[in-house]
């Protein structure tokens, strides 16, 4: 269930709510862009233990590390992670600037010009389903700001995160990064 919780969060955090409704695409560079997001998610089940007979077979240093590794990603309090992404004329023209696919999900667009989009968003998956808003704006055409705020539910929960996000052009070329 908490593997479940957490790829959802990660899709959401990625900016992957874009699908196929006419946004006017944002007035930004093409080329590397490093985006940072800052999530938060209230309503989360407790942590899972470890059972026993697994923590006897460890050794303190592994113990400690495992406790760490699932502190941090279970644990409470706002997370922020960094990624890059290569913004390209197709994305744009796509309406695919960074975003992953998800095809589960659904959009109502509430507003859109070249530097600022605002949408509804409803997501269905096998254990759960989110509804939200999603917010960007293009500050420059090397800028983007924004913000993510959904509510989970399945499992008998409801769990709400909040995602802000700042994403800042690196340069022409995106080398690797795909």
């Amino acid at each position: 269930m908490r593997t479940t919780f957490f790829l959802l969060l990660m899709a959401l955090c990625s900016s992957s709510v874009w699908a196929a409704d006419k946004i006017v695409p944002p007035n930004i560079r093409t080329g590397l862009w490093e985006i940072t997001e800052t999530h938060a998610m209230t309503g989360m089940p407790p942590m899972p233990a470890i059972p026993p007979e697994a923590l006897a077979r460890m050794t303190p240093e592994q113990r400690a590390q495992m406790e760490a590794h699932m502190k941090d990603s279970f644990g409470g309090g706002p997370k922020t992670t960094t990624r890059k992404d290569c913004i390209t004329k197709e994305k744009l023209e796509k309406n695919a600037a960074f975003e992953e696919n998800r095809n589960e999900c659904t959009r109502t667009v509430l507003s859109s010009s070249s530097t600022m989009t605002e949408m509804k968003i409803h997501c269905t998956g096998k254990e759960m389903s989110s509804d939200g808003t999603v917010k960007y704006e293009a500050l420059t055409p090397e800028s983007v700001k924004g913000t993510v705020r959904m509510v989970m539910t399945g499992h008998d929960r409801t769990m709400h995160m909040d995602m802000d996000f700042t994403s800042k052009y690196l340069g022409p070329v995106c080398g690797d990064v795909k």
